[in-house]
């Protein structure tokens, strides 16, 4: 089922999603093709959540597209403006940092439409320790990438083992701050940001129909 119409909020992912466009094009304009080229495919990953959104029964938040176009943005002009030169090292930490809090919110996304199929069902504590273990595994996914393209096209996306570790603690901090949300914040008031708007936006899509089976005979009276 295709998700609602987006509130005027959403507009602000489009906004952004242009500016990263706008990025793409300048760089080509002004020569720079190879940073026109990630400025192009950052444009297309901005575009993927939606993308996929179409094919699923899972309609994220309007805040979290935003996050996922915020975070691409900040990454790609990092390099296009110079910004991880320029503002060293508050810009970078700036970028983990919400990168960070959006791969918090993506976990618990996936968690919700988890369980709403019946695959699994955290407790409150599981599910924050879920949302700080997957944010960090993406942390320490990112710095392996670094380290990779450092050593085989010698770039300088690594300035020592301070500044990954600074990176990682950085993570740590955002998917903390999301961990402990999740760990206090009302039930009420957490599923209806996920698990709530999976009821609402697909209703035919019922608990455990993923699962497969005879449906249970109590229910069908």
């Amino acid at each position: 089922m295709a998700c609602l119409d987006p509130p005027r909020g959403a507009y602000l992912t489009y906004v952004i999603q242009g500016l990263i466009l706008l990025s793409a094009v300048s760089s080509v304009t002004t020569g720079r093709y190879f940073l026109g080229f990630l400025a192009g495919v950052t444009f297309i990953l901005a575009l993927v959540p939606a993308v996929v959104q179409r094919n699923t029964p899972l309609c994220l938040p309007w805040e979290v597209h935003f996050l996922i176009a915020v975070s691409l943005y900040l990454h790609i002009m990092g390099h296009v403006g110079d910004y991880y030169v320029t503002f060293a090292p508050y810009y970078d930490k700036l970028a983990h940092f919400v990168a960070s809090i959006t791969v918090a919110l993506l976990s618990i996304s996936l968690a919700a439409l988890a369980e709403h199929q019946g695959l699994v069902r955290l407790t409150r504590p599981a599910l924050a320790v879920f949302v700080l273990v997957s944010t960090l595994a993406a942390g320490v996914v990112w710095e392996i990438y670094e380290f990779v393209v450092d050593q085989a096209l010698g770039t300088g996306l690594q300035l020592g083992n301070t500044d990954t570790m600074l990176d990682l603690i950085v993570d740590f901090i955002g998917a903390a701050i999301i961990s402990g949300i999740v760990a206090f914040a009302p039930e009420s008031s957490l599923k209806l940001q996920f698990t709530g708007k999976l009821d609402e936006i697909s209703p035919d899509l019922e608990p455990g129909s993923m699962q497969g089976g005879a449906p249970d005979p109590v229910e069908s009276r």
